[in-house]
């Protein structure tokens, strides 16, 4: 809708129809339902922007509004009703990771003539949000079997809407096991990159793909970079990113270097944080 649409034509109608649901089902529902109900239309219509703050305004237009209109009318717990629609959206366990940015449509077309990939290929989409990122790897990749995973269980309810041909699940993306599949398609944010690499390393077999919208794997050289038209960059790993000497980082894990913890990455069943430098362990001496 919002790509047909002139803006600001996608807020305007957007917010219309939150406030027709929401005056409509007052009706019959409690005053919080209905404007729950309205929320949640709005945030999931945000969705659709093509920018982060063009789905800043079509989301908050409404709550912004009705506040306005009902300040001093309301319970002081009414106002957390807002910040409990964002938490429903965006649990805390995400905060770590991305905020909903969609992957732009034929973003990693370009990709396929670089990245062969067999009939029946496992992909997966590390944190699918409402789908588009999904959606682009089935376009670059039809031959393919479309996995996705995302800890918000909206965006995986409108993610598995948007996107019934693919297999999405509710669940941690780096908790989950990379070693099953052929390539993995991030677009997080740069400070995630090092613990992909430490997840890589640790699980993808030799010669399956990571690859990174916007964000480059510190210290490693990617195998390809495709330029986007907006002048953003994709870049693409074959695994393994880099020599890893495991028996150092099985030493390390012992030492303490390699401290467990609950919050830590998932590599092979077991929960860590990468330590500061390389990831992965030192390189082997040539």
């Amino acid at each position: 809708m919002t790509r047909l649409l002139p803006w600001p034509l996608p807020a305007l109608l957007t917010w219309a129809a939150a406030w027709g649901i929401f005056l409509l089902l007052s009706r019959w529902v409690p005053w919080w339902a209905a404007l729950l109900v309205a929320c949640a239309l709005g945030s999931l219509a945000s969705l659709m922007g093509p920018s982060w703050w063009r789905r800043s305004m079509i989301a908050v237009g409404f709550p912004l509004s009705w506040l306005v209109v009902a300040a001093g009318q309301i319970p002081a717990w009414g106002w957390l009703l807002p910040l409990g629609l964002l938490l429903l959206v965006y649990p805390i366990n995400a905060w770590r990771d991305a905020p909903v940015f969609p992957t732009p449509v034929g973003a990693l077309d370009g990709l396929a003539a670089h990245i062969p990939l067999a009939q029946g290929a496992q992909v997966l989409d590390a944190g699918c949000g409402a789908g588009d990122g999904l959606q682009a790897l089935h376009r670059a990749w039809p031959q393919a079997q479309v996995h996705g995973v995302e800890w918000s269980w909206p965006l995986r309810w409108l993610c598995s809407l948007r996107c019934p041909w693919a297999s999405v699940r509710r669940g941690d993306l780096w908790a989950m096991d990379w070693s099953v599949y052929d390539l993995v398609y991030l677009f997080q944010r740069p400070e995630s990159m090092s613990r992909a690499a430490v997840k890589s390393l640790g699980e993808m077999r030799d010669g399956s793909w990571l690859v990174s919208l916007n964000f480059a794997v510190p210290d490693v050289v990617p195998t390809y970079v495709e330029q986007l038209p907006d002048g953003r960059e994709v870049y693409a790993y074959r695994a393994p990113l880099a020599p890893v000497d495991h028996d150092s980082v099985e030493a390390d894990v012992v030492a303490g270097m390699l401290p467990l913890r609950p919050q830590g990455i998932v590599v092979k069943g077991q929960s860590l944080y990468p330590r500061k430098g390389r990831p992965g362990g030192r390189r082997r001496e040539h």
